[in-house]
């Protein structure tokens, strides 16, 4: 009997499965309850942006640095660290009495979930030695994961209706502890005796890069962006960046190798990877504003509604693989992103208003979750399979990493997209206002709160701040068509001048 058909091996697998799930569900089901946070922590627009922006920075930052570690001191022993630490840190945030707390329970939480994925895969990778266990474990692991993001929404929705929003943190609590329990019992330990060294240097360098460039983007508006300081945060961005490209050069071992970038498949997966996490992902977090504000729907309806925005990513992608077989990844990648874009236009139309709003969202909340699961799966096979097997973690790294960052930046872009677009029209509307005063309306509106017009000394008609809202989310989603267009086309071309370069030889 092979280890992966045994009782031990079964337990492992849920070990690991459990623990993406958890992972998962963290980045679906969190923008379900953002409306809520809204009103009872009284978050403001830019809090409710880093509720969700300090998870996903703080997985970007462990990625790279976590896999390292677990080939050093041992696999099993940091998942099991990591597992309690994403329970622990996951109870802080269910028990945070202001949004600071919150906040950082998100950032501690992302790290350890960081570390727990990846340590997850690699477990999963050396658990399971014959191709065929490892399909099968990678199959249940995919199955599990999808089921956390595309079900986040609605389940996520459905605790706080019925238990209150602490609890889709609290839940984990529990969830971490059976985890753990199969872990220590089913998981064996495995090291890389030929462990690389930490690239401290290159962790640093590109996590700081990352996060000025989303704090300058969610806190430009109030600290101005000619300010002497955001200029300071934009230069150590740059010098950061800038920083991170010449150690990756120079360090015997860097985290990321940019020769892999010559290989003309791997970066046209991975602009499939950008064209992801510019748009799909981070407007997922002000979906259900928009849902619940803009449409009116009550809370566990938006999280329903939601479904049409998350359940096409689990049941398109087995039909695109056997496309990318059948049409080559060159064309599933580009075709899955315009679909995507094509959804965000869609949805667009839908901001004007009228009887069939609701409708028009749903049908471009469809379109682009095909999109999305037409796009993820190719793309993560190729960026893998285009680079030879010793280089597949790395290749793996920068991908999830692109994923990661790409996300970060554009939570705080599409935010900030949001929020000037509901400004201009509120400023159109009611020229009274003071700018000051403007972007503070501004921001109480965009994080889903009309009345914040009411509650000014100003008052307005009831429907200045619906219209400034419709107007700005369809900038928003104009935002994210055009944007993944761009990266399907790049995407395309990148993919047809690999064959053009082939058909010449």
């Amino acid at each position: 009997m092979s280890f992966a058909s045994s009782r031990q091996g079964n337990l492992a697998l849920a070990a690991i499965c459990l623990s993406a799930s958890m992972f998962g569900f963290e980045i679906s089901s969190v923008p379900a309850i953002l409306p809520t946070l809204e009103k009872v922590l009284h978050a403001d627009f830019q809090e409710l942006q880093w509720t969700m922006n300090a998870y996903t920075i703080a997985v970007a930052t462990v990625l790279m640095a976590a896999g390292t570690l677990a080939d050093r001191f041992g696999r099993k022993r940091l998942l099991v660290v990591a597992i309690v630490a994403f329970g622990a840190t996951s109870v802080l945030c269910g028990l945070a009495p202001n949004m600071m707390v919150l906040i950082v329970g998100r950032a501690l939480q992302g790290a350890s979930g960081g570390a727990m994925l990846i340590c997850g895969i690699a477990v999963l990778s050396h658990q399971f030695s014959t191709a065929a266990d490892r399909a099968r474990a990678f199959g249940w692991w995919g199955i599990v994961t999808g089921f956390g993001l595309g079900f986040g929404p609605v389940i996520g929705s459905g605790i706080a209706a019925l238990m209150g929003w602490a609890w889709v943190f609290l839940i984990h609590g529990f969830i971490a502890v059976l985890t753990v329990a199969l872990a220590w019992s089913a998981i064996r330990e495995s090291k890389d005796p030929e462990a690389r060294r930490l690239d401290l240097v290159g962790i640093v360098t590109l996590s700081l890069a990352v996060f000025c460039v989303a704090y300058v983007i969610t806190q430009g508006g109030d600290l101005g962006f000619t300010s002497p300081i955001a200029l300071a945060i934009i230069a150590t961005a740059a010098l950061s960046l800038f920083a991170f490209i010449i150690v990756e050069q120079v360090v015997p071992h860097p985290m990321f190798d940019f020769s892999v970038f010559r290989i003309r498949p791997f970066s046209g997966a991975l602009f499939g990877s950008m064209g992801m996490n510019f748009s799909f992902w981070p407007f997922m977090i002000y979906l259900p504003i928009w849902f619940q504000t803009g449409l009116g729907l009550d809370g566990l309806t938006a999280g329903l509604a939601l479904l049409a925005y998350t359940l096409p990513t689990l049941v398109v992608p087995p039909f695109a693989e056997r496309l990318s077989l059948r049409l080559g990844a060159g064309t599933v990648i580009p075709a899955g992103l315009f679909v995507i874009g094509l959804g965000f236009f869609i949805m667009k139309i839908g901001t004007s208003g009228g009887s069939l709003a609701l409708a028009t969202t749903l049908i471009g909340a469809l379109l682009a979750g095909i999109g999305l699961g037409a796009t993820n799966t190719p793309v993560t096979n190729t960026t893998t399979g285009s680079v030879s097997s010793d280089r597949a973690g790395m290749a793996s790294g920068i991908d999830m990493s692109a994923r990661m960052i790409s996300l970060a930046v554009n939570i705080a872009l599409m935010g900030f997209v949001l929020l000037e677009g509901v400004q201009k029209r509120l400023g159109a509307a009611s020229g009274a206002f003071e700018l000051a005063q403007l972007r503070h309306v501004a921001e109480q509106i965009a994080a889903g709160n009309l009345s914040a017009l009411d509650q000014s000394s100003l008052g307005a008609s009831k429907v200045i701040a619906p219209a400034a809202l419709a107007g700005g989310f369809g900038d928003v989603m104009l935002y994210g068509a055009i944007g993944v267009w761009v990266l399907a086309a790049l995407s395309f071309f990148t993919f047809e001048r690999r064959k053009d370069v082939d058909g010449a030889s």
